[in-house]
């Protein structure tokens, strides 16, 4: 065959991949979507009424021509059902149908496209061409339904179209009119090239590419369900690529002279079809997964700021509040210490023992503001940090001597043996002080006996601290949060030791200040725990 002189056939396979790609590309764009669904189904009958049309005026037996004229008629039934079922859906997502759409217009559809294929609508070949094909076909009384069918159809849908359009919004109103413009220009094709060039001007050639004349409404239709959904780079890329392979497929089709290959050649461009449809729909997902999670991201960076901005306050409102109870609690701590010193009159050794629990309430109150204090000034930037070389062996033995007395008291016992081999080592004395006496003062609180081990070692050109108990230890959900603010472990829960998770928190905030890290280490709960640290040894960069 030559593809000129078959350029009808050329026409409607291309038509029928253009509108093939479109209506898959509208589904897959929300498969759940019941106006995407109607608009699939219209656009599929479109094409079986689109083939069976054209071929109806290629065969040249009359029985062929008669049912294949009856095919047509019963798809131009569902066809016009499809575009009523489009509009008056259209651009709902997800539609509850009421039941005259139900109990009277699907069962109308269904019983009109059965009879039309009877002969009460075409009856039997009564005029035959010279070469013996099939001129006119007799109508039965069965057509004056389906004509009453397709034209209340169409009326109804227009009718819905225009109520539609003067009800949306401006958004609704720029789809609803690329819809009806598609409209215009199909009908306005079909009134032209299907009636108006056979009837006035006896040019029936045209007739056969009816389904030619719907793709202005089938592009139009798709774009505005979709919005711009269609434009995006990647996915009009695959449906241009997939369009151009259909079309080389489909001329291998036209010009095949061989009947085995003809039927081969059609394989292969189904196939491609096929292929092409799920290649589209796996752009457009994929697409549509990376929008997902652009605006995840968007929401997550808003939400973030949020965070941050309420992180902020809160540690404003800590820095505040800590201030303000500062000089309180100094206050009540300088007059306990002048009652016990009998400024007020001689104290008794009852009242001297309720002043003490009053001054180690205090202190413990003064510790977590101090505590608070440390940490609005490390969120807030305002921690100064003084660099200096310092024996690292005198200020643990300091802490050691310190918390002596408090470890005894609990039947413990802290080794500690100063490292001959470390001499100066570069820190913040305060800081690093700070963090020792912590780990020393934890160790303490959370065993009920046995040894405190205190070690200084040289490791990873840099100082290493270790502090060793036998308490209470920790799972590994514990290792994995101690250092995190206001974190109070698992293993504590039941006891009666008081803390507020804020210590090892500022603590790892000093040692990372030192360019520096920390660990906590345990093989379990009641075997015991390791907490440590390690710093360079030398002034940080960013000092």
């Amino acid at each position: 065959m030559d593809l000129f002189t078959n350029l009808d056939l050329f026409s409607v396979g291309i038509t029928t991949a253009a509108i093939g790609i479109l209506a898959f590309a509208v589904f897959f764009n929300d498969h759940k979507s019941t106006t995407n669904q109607a608009f699939l189904f219209f656009a599929l009958i479109t094409v079986m009424w689109g083939w069976v049309n054209y071929a109806s005026y290629q065969v040249y037996s009359p029985f062929m021509t008669l049912w294949l004229n009856r095919l047509a008629i019963f798809f131009a039934t569902w066809h016009a059902f499809g575009i009523f079922q489009f509009f008056y859906v259209y651009p709902q997502e997800a539609y509850q149908f009421n039941k005259l759409y139900k109990f009277v217009l699907v069962p109308l559809a269904s019983v009109t496209s059965c009879i039309v294929l009877t002969p009460l609508a075409l009856g039997e070949v009564t005029k035959y061409m010279a070469d013996g094909r099939a001129e006119e076909i007799s109508n039965g009384p069965g057509m004056a339904l389906f004509g009453a069918t397709v034209f209340g159809f169409i009326i109804a849908a227009i009718v819905i179209l225009f109520r539609k359009i003067w009800k949306a919004d401006a958004h609704q109103k720029i789809q609803l009119r690329l819809i009806l413009i598609g409209t215009i220009f199909t009908f306005a094709l079909l009134l032209t090239f299907n009636f108006v060039l056979p009837a006035v001007f006896g040019l029936p050639r045209f007739i056969p590419l009816g389904m030619v004349w719907i793709l202005p409404f089938i592009f139009l239709s798709s774009y505005a369900i979709i919005r711009h959904g269609l434009l995006n780079t990647r996915v009009i890329g695959t449906e241009l690529l997939t369009f151009a392979l259909l079309i080389v497929s489909f001329i291998e089709v036209a010009i095949t002279k061989d009947i085995v290959s003809l039927f081969f050649r059609i394989g292969v461009f189904v196939l491609i079809f096929f292929f092409s449809i799920l290649l589209i729909r796996g752009v457009r997902n994929e697409v549509k997964q990376r929008e997902q999670l652009g605006q995840l991201a968007h929401s997550l960076e808003k939400a973030n700021l949020r965070l941050k901005e309420l992180d902020q306050q809160k540690t404003e409102f800590l820095s505040i509040a800590s201030h303000q109870l500062r000089t309180p609690l100094s206050i009540i701590k300088g007059y306990i210490e002048l009652i016990e010193d009998g400024a007020y009159g001689k104290a008794t050794k009852k009242m001297k023992d309720v002043l003490h629990d009053m001054d180690e309430s205090n202190e413990r109150l003064v510790k977590l503001v101090d505590e608070f204090l440390d940490i609005t000034r490390i969120e807030q930037g305002r921690t100064k940090f003084v660099f200096e070389n310092y024996k690292i062996n005198d200020l643990i033995s300091d802490v050691v001597k310190e918390l002596h007395q408090r470890a005894e008291g609990k039947g413990l016992k802290i080794m500690w043996e100063p490292n001959a081999d470390i001499a100066d080592v570069c820190m913040d004395e305060e800081k690093v002080r700070h963090v020792v006496f912590n780990f020393i003062d934890n160790a303490i609180k959370y065993s009920d006996k046995g040894i405190i081990k205190v070690l200084v070692e040289r490791e990873d050109g840099g100082i290493t601290v270790r502090v060793k108990d036998r308490g209470f230890g920790f799972n590994p959900i514990d290792q994995a949060n101690f250092f995190q603010k206001f974190y109070r472990g698992e293993n504590v829960k039941g006891t009666n030791v008081n803390g507020t998770g804020l210590g090892i928190y500022v603590c790892r905030k000093f040692i990372e200040s030192h360019e520096g890290h920390v660990w906590a280490h345990s093989e379990g709960l009641g075997k015991g725990s390791e907490f440590g640290f390690w710093i360079p040894g030398k002034k940080p960069a960013t000092s």
